[in-house]
C-alpha cells in the first residue's frame, strides 16, 4: 500500500466553474482567459498567464484522478454513505500520504499578490487555485463522488479555442478512465462560435461528446457590450448560439442585470431579451452585477462614467427579461449575486414569476432594504457557512440576544451592513 501511496499526485481542477458544475469532475485544457479584458471581470487576474495545455499534461490529469479515486474506492470512500464517517477517511487516508511522502498535503496559501491589494480580493484569492494540492484534488473527487459521479467539466474560459481532436481525445480519455461520466460541458465565447468554428466544427463537438457550452452573454446590448469591453457584438451573441444549437449542442447563457447601470438599464434588458427570443437557448442564468475592487469597471464608476443600478433597479430588469422574453427556455437564478430568488419555465411560469417580482417592487423603502439584508445575509452563511468577523463587526451595535436587530439602525447603516456582504459574496 505504501508503494500506491508515493505515487499518488494531485491534478489541476477548474476554481472557475459553473454552478451546475460544482460536483463535476473538472479538467484544465486551458489556464485561464485569453480574452481577459472585459471590465467587470476580476477572475483570472492573478497567477498564470493563459496557455493551452499539452494533451499529454491533460491525460495525466486524468490518470493522476482515477488513481485518487481507485484509492479512496479501495478505502471504502465512496461519497455515497454518510458524509461524516467518509469524511474522516479521507482525512486519514490524506495523513497517510503525507507521512509516506514526506511532503504537506493541506492546501497551498493564495496566490502572490502585488502589495496593498483590495482587502476584498484578498477575500477572494484562496479560491482561485493554479496549482491544487493533494488536499484539493482528494476533495474535489469526492465531492464528484458525492454528487452522483456523472459530470465533468472542461475549463478553463472558452474551450472552443480548441480543435475539436482536441476534446475528442480528451472526452474520450475522461470516458476510459471514468466510466460513470454522463455529461460533458465547457464555458464559451460566442464570438468563438460564430467566428472561429465552423459549422462542421461544432457538429464534431458534438460527436465527440460534447453536451452543453456556457456562454457568457452579459447582454445583448453592443452599447453595453462595447463600453464593458466584452469583445462581441450582439449580432454575434446570435449567430454563435444559433451554430451551437443547430449542431446539436445545449447552450446555457448568463445574463448579468445591472450591466448596463442606471443610465443603460431598460435597454440592457430588452436587448438582452431579444437575444434570448431569437436564439432559445435551454437556460438562461441571472448572475447581476457586482463591481469588484481593481478592475476596469470599479476605475470607470469612480470616474462617474458608470452609474451603478440599485437593487429596485435590477428587479425592474428582471422583469423586463422575464416579461419579454418570447423562446421557450428555463429562467434560474442560481448566484449568489441575485437579490431575488426567480426561477421557472418560460412561457408557462411566466406569471409566477412576475407575480413574485412585484410583491418586492411593491414593497416600502424600508421593507425593501429589510428584504435585502435577510437576502444578502442568507446567501452568505449558505457559502461559507457562518460571518466573517468585519461582517460580525459592522452588525454588532444591532445585536440583540445574538441576533441582529434591523429596528435599531437607520437606512443607511442597514445599507452599510448589505453592500459589505455583498462585496464577500462568490457570484
Amino acid at each position: 500500500m505504501d508503494a500506491a501511496l508515493r505515487d499518488i499526485r494531485p491534478f489541476e481542477v477548474c476554481s472557475i466553474r459553473p454552478p451546475t458544475e460544482n460536483y463535476s469532475l473538472t479538467f484544465r485544457l486551458t489556464r485561464n482567459c485569453y480574452w481577459n479584458k472585459c471590465k467587470f471581470c476580476p477572475v483570472y487576474k492573478f497567477g498564470a498567464k493563459f496557455s493551452k495545455r499539452d494533451i499529454k499534461e491533460v491525460k495525466e490529469d486524468i490518470k493522476r484522478a482515477r488513481r485518487i479515486d481507485d484509492l479512496m474506492f479501495d478505502e471504502g470512500i465512496t461519497g455515497l454513505t454518510q458524509f461524516g464517517t467518509d469524511y474522516d477517511r479521507l482525512e486519514e487516508i490524506l495523513l497517510r500520504i503525507e507521512r509516506v511522502q514526506g511532503k504537506d498535503t493541506e492546501p497551498e496559501g493564495p496566490p502572490s499578490v502585488p502589495a496593498g491589494l483590495d482587502q476584498r480580493l484578498q477575500w477572494f484569492l484562496p479560491w482561485f487555485k493554479e496549482s491544487p494540492s493533494l488536499y484539493d484534488s482528494f476533495h474535489h473527487v469526492f465531492a464528484w463522488r458525492a454528487g452522483g459521479g456523472k459530470t465533468c467539466f472542461l475549463g478553463d474560459a472558452d474551450a472552443l479555442i480548441l480543435k475539436p481532436e482536441t476534446l475528442r481525445e480528451t472526452i474520450q480519455t475522461v470516458k476510459d478512465h471514468f466510466p460513470t461520466i454522463e455529461r460533458f460541458t465547457v464555458y464559451g465565447r460566442t464570438r468563438s462560435a460564430a467566428r472561429l468554428r465552423s459549422m462542421e466544427e461544432l457538429k464534431e463537438y458534438h460527436r465527440a461528446g460534447l453536451d452543453r457550452v456556457h456562454f457568457g452573454l452579459e447582454s445583448g446590448s453592443d452599447t453595453v457590450l462595447k463600453f464593458m469591453n466584452k469583445g462581441v457584438s450582439k449580432a454575434e451573441h446570435i449567430e454563435g448560439l444559433l451554430k451551437t444549437r443547430e449542431a446539436g449542442i445545449s447552450c446555457s447563457v448568463y445574463l448579468m442585470p445591472g450591466l448596463g447601470g442606471q443610465t443603460l438599464s431598460e435597454q440592457h434588458a430588452g436587448e438582452s431579451a431579444e437575444v434570448v427570443t431569437k436564439t432559445a437557448p435551454d437556460y438562461v442564468r441571472l448572475r447581476s452585477l457586482q463591481i469588484f475592487p481593481q478592475t476596469p469597471l470599479e476605475d470607470a464608476a469612480k470616474r462617474g462614467e458608470f452609474v451603478e443600478a440599485d437593487e429596485e433597479t435590477l428587479a425592474r430588469e428582471i422583469r423586463i427579461m422575464v416579461e419579454e422574453i418570447g423562446s421557450r427556455t428555463e429562467i434560474l437564478s442560481d448566484s449568489a449575486s441575485n437579490l431575488l430568488d426567480i426561477n421557472g419555465i418560460l412561457p408557462e411560469d411566466r406569471a409566477a414569476m412576475l407575480s413574485e417580482i412585484d410583491s418586492y417592487l411593491m414593497l416600502s423603502e424600508r421593507d425593501k432594504i429589510l428584504f435585502s439584508l435577510k437576502s444578502r445575509m442568507n446567501s452568505f452563511i449558505n457559502q461559507y457557512g457562518g460571518f466573517s468577523q468585519d461582517i460580525y463587526d459592522c452588525m454588532a451595535p444591532h445585536i440583540s440576544k445574538g441576533r441582529i436587530d434591523p429596528s435599531s439602525a437607520t437606512n443607511e447603516e442597514l445599507k452599510r451592513i448589505i453592500g459589505l456582504i455583498r462585496s464577500k459574496l462568490m457570484p
